[in-house]
C-alpha cells in the first residue's frame, strides 16, 4: 500500500511541477490602472510605465472609449513627434490586449488629434535580463495645461498578475489534488 501512495505523492507532485511555472510565466498590465487609456486625469503615463518590469511574454491591455481614442504602435521617431502618418499598428478595439514578444522599446501612443501631444503615450521597455528595472519616478501631481485636472487614483507601482494567464495551471493544479484524493481514497 506504501508503494501506491508514493505513486500517487508522485503524480501530485509532476502535475503541480508542470502548473507552478506558468502562473508566473506572464504578467498582465492595464495601461494607466484603473484610468485606463484616457486624455482625462492627467494620467502620467510615463511614470506608471517606470513603476513597472516588462518581461517577454508580458500583455498589455488598453482599455478605452473606442469612441473617442485608439491605440497606434509607432517608431521611436514617430513616438517624439506624434506623427500619426504612418503607424506600424493601430488597435480600435477599446480592449486591446497586446502581447510583448520582442525586448525593448514599444512605443503606443492615442492617434487622435492632439492626444499624443496632451500625454496620451506611453513607452513600454521589456528590458533584458542583465538589467535592472527602472527607478521608480518621484511622486507627486503632474499637470497638463490641455488637459483638465480631475482626481484619479494613482498608479499601482506593484507587480502585475495574471489571473487570465493562471487559470489553465489552477485546473491543472485541481485535477492533480482530485486525482491523488482518488488514489489515496482508493489504496488507503
Amino acid at each position: 500500500m506504501g508503494a501506491k501512495r508514493d505513486i500517487a505523492q508522485a503524480f501530485l507532485m509532476l502535475m503541480a511541477a508542470t502548473a507552478w511555472p506558468q502562473l508566473s510565466h506572464e504578467s498582465v498590465y492595464k495601461v494607466g490602472d484603473s484610468a485606463g487609456w484616457t486624455t482625462i486625469g492627467n494620467i502620467d503615463y510615463k511614470q506608471w510605465a517606470a513603476t513597472k518590469t516588462f518581461k517577454l511574454g508580458d500583455i498589455i491591455i488598453f482599455e478605452y472609449n473606442a469612441q473617442f481614442h485608439n491605440v497606434m504602435r509607432v517608431t521611436h521617431s514617430m513616438y517624439k513627434a506624434c506623427n500619426t502618418s504612418a503607424p506600424l499598428v493601430t488597435y480600435t478595439t477599446g480592449n486591446d490586449s497586446i502581447n510583448i514578444t520582442t525586448k525593448g522599446h514599444h512605443f503606443f501612443f492615442c492617434g487622435v488629434p492632439g492626444h499624443c501631444q496632451a500625454g496620451q503615450k506611453v513607452d513600454i521597455n521589456v528590458l533584458r535580463l542583465s538589467e535592472t528595472a527602472p527607478a521608480s519616478a518621484p511622486s507627486g501631481p503632474t499637470t497638463a495645461t490641455s488637459v483638465p485636472s480631475m482626481s484619479v487614483p494613482s498608479p499601482s507601482a506593484s507587480t502585475a498578475f495574471s489571473l487570465e494567464a493562471s487559470k489553465g495551471s489552477f485546473a491543472k493544479l485541481c485535477l492533480a489534488m482530485a486525482t491523488f484524493v482518488v488514489f489515496v481514497t482508493m489504496f488507503a
